[in-house]
């Protein structure tokens, strides 16, 4: 059973929104960080964002944290991304994950996160 399954991906055109959501089954993650990474076509993977216990404890990558929001619902082992003003650049498979990350310095690393989701893409067309 894949603990970790995404939902919401799709196309749309630049300037448009989506809105991804990630949920968590088999066993609780709200001890966790919780994030999402993307890769898009030709592109090494790429931290987007993460969200840890407190409202404090978010963090984004450059390139989306003027667009998007991660929220979290640990009463759900749910996890979201509000993705606004998508662009082509956007264009990418969204991987959800899930780790022990005890270190904010760690926060981008993909080897902090024990588990993935299989993916959804996003499409953004120009």
């Amino acid at each position: 059973q894949v603990p970790l399954v995404e939902s919401g991906g799709g196309s749309v055109q630049a300037g448009g929104s989506l809105r991804l959501s990630c949920a968590a089954s088999g066993r609780t993650f709200s001890n966790y960080v919780m994030g999402w990474f993307r890769q898009g076509p030709g592109k090494e993977r790429e931290f987007v964002a993460a969200k840890g216990w407190t409202a404090a404890d978010t963090y984004y990558g450059h390139s989306v944290e003027d667009r998007f929001t991660i929220s979290r619902d640990n009463a759900k082992n749910t996890v979201y991304l509000q993705m606004n003003s998508l662009t082509p650049e956007d264009t990418a498979v969204y991987y959800c994950v899930a780790g022990p990350v005890e270190l904010v310095e760690y926060i981008a690393s993909p080897s902090q996160y024990t588990y993935w989701g299989q993916g959804t893409q996003v499409t953004v067309s120009s």
